[in-house]
């Protein structure tokens, strides 16, 4: 454990561990009881190699009921075994764990009857909850916050550590063949695998990323309705990260060799592909940047993250930054 600016370091599963039925919508954005002070619940996805049941899930959610009384903290899982469920963050197919994931919490006793719920994503988590929020959203999210997530995929599989036998297979097999139909079914990061080199293999076989991003020619509105009702969505990325390639992904920003384009100057904002635009115009798109590697979190920054955009459900804090215009900003 390690101390920094008087709060502790908090180390979760990451990309390397150890290193649908439609439903009636439901709407938050107005009314309710302006006196209700109870918090929304808030849904947590971890990270690859990672379990519901880790010290350090259980560490967010005590924070997370710290800085919001009351709230109900959910630890999302695959398994009620947390030796299955780090294993299904590995082998698993993820239209098959979406799906369950979505009717898990729509037949949740008191999920489900929520106005509204937040939630928050650590690392490959991220992006499986935007998933979530584009194709099931029921009980609608309010908002997403994501920690160093591969919204734009990644371009390299890093090494495992040598005794994590599940890791090293599993990138064994993902650096053979990514693009297999066996691979993309089964193994989880190869389903977020976006190599710009082999863009139209990926296009073609990709089993998750290419449709949550809506990249094909059809595109699915739904995502980009449901991506846009959010009342915010807070990507982080990690300044120092040497564990997600690129790490510029955790922004959508599009890396191709040394060339890079921010999100706002790609077509999936243009053109709108994800509802990010109209996210961003009304305020709700927020980039925000970590110290440190990969999954190394502080309980201030946490703190300042669910005391921004957590808790009841008409107390709206979320702060409008400015725009990263180093970034770029066509707006």
């Amino acid at each position: 454990m390690v101390v920094g600016k008087g709060a502790k370091l908090l180390f979760f599963g990451s990309l390397i561990a150890t290193s649908l039925a439609k439903q009636p919508e439901r709407r938050f954005e107005s009314g309710g009881d302006d006196d209700d002070d109870t918090p929304l619940p808030l849904v947590i996805w971890h990270g690859l190699g990672d379990t519901y049941q880790s010290d350090g899930m259980r560490s967010v959610a005590e924070l997370a009921e710290e800085v919001n009384p009351g709230t109900l903290v959910y630890p999302i899982r695959l398994d009620e075994n947390p030796s299955r469920d780090r294993y299904a963050s590995f082998v698993g197919n993820l239209t098959d764990q979406v799906a369950k994931v979505c009717a898990d919490i729509a037949a949740h006793p008191i999920l489900s009857t929520a106005p509204a719920i937040d939630a928050l994503g650590f690392s490959q988590g991220g992006q499986f909850l935007r998933a979530y929020v584009e194709r099931c959203n029921n009980p609608p999210v309010r908002s997403l916050i994501t920690f160093g997530s591969q919204h734009n995929g990644i371009t390299a599989f890093r090494d495992c550590t040598p005794t994590d036998w599940v890791c090293r297979v599993a990138m064994a097999i993902l650096k053979g063949d990514a693009w297999s139909n066996t691979v993309q079914s089964k193994l989880v990061p190869a389903q977020y695998y976006r190599n710009p080199e082999e863009y139209e293999q990926y296009l073609e076989n990709s089993n998750f990323l290419a449709d949550i991003n809506n990249e094909r020619d059809i595109k699915n509105e739904e995502y980009k309705k449901n991506i846009a009702k959010l009342e915010n969505f807070v990507m982080y990325m990690f300044e120092e990260d040497t564990t997600v390639i690129p790490k510029e992904t955790a922004w959508f920003e599009d890396i191709n060799g040394t060339e890079s384009t921010p999100l706002r100057a790609r077509r999936l904002y243009s053109e709108d592909w994800i509802g990010l635009r109209a996210l961003d115009r009304k305020g709700g798109l927020k980039f925000r940047t970590a110290p440190g590697d990969h999954m190394q979190l502080s309980e201030e920054l946490l703190k300042e993250a669910f005391g921004d955009f957590y808790g009841p459900l008409n107390l709206h804090r979320g702060r409008s930054d400015p725009r990263p215009n180093w970034r770029g900003d066509d707006l």
